[in-house]
């Protein structure tokens, strides 16, 4: 299992009431995105939350969170990791979902890509 189905039902519940919020595969779990803006993921037994840049420091000291490793020298900034236990109750989780949410909601819509279409020889 890529991600834990249980904490992904979390993440719906707190996403059910709003609207342009799209449920997608990524990074071999799941991402939820808000007017087509990232703003949480999940990955296993962990939460990944989009934050911004400026306030990446600060909340990495928060209990629980990481920067996000997805490859070898590679840390983006603006993505945290939020183990399990930092995010076992309802209102921890609510408070990380919300920064996501906040921080997604801050940027401007982004707009469907048109799908490629082939040239004709």
């Amino acid at each position: 299992m890529a991600y834990d189905e249980k904490l992904a039902d979390r993440v719906r519940d707190a996403f059910r009431a709003r609207k342009n919020v799209a449920e997608i595969k990524m990074f071999g779990g799941l991402c939820w995105t808000l007017n087509g803006n990232m703003a949480i993921g999940v990955m296993k037994d962990e939460l990944l939350v989009r934050v911004p840049d400026n306030e990446f420091d600060t909340l990495l000291k928060e209990r629980g969170a990481h920067t996000f490793d997805f490859m070898p020298g590679r840390t983006p900034r603006g993505i945290l990791m939020v183990g399990a236990t930092a995010i076992s109750t309802k209102p921890a989780l609510q408070k990380w979902v919300g920064r996501g949410v906040k921080h997604a909601e801050s940027l401007p819509p982004k707009t469907k890509k048109k799908p490629k279409t082939k040239a004709k020889k």
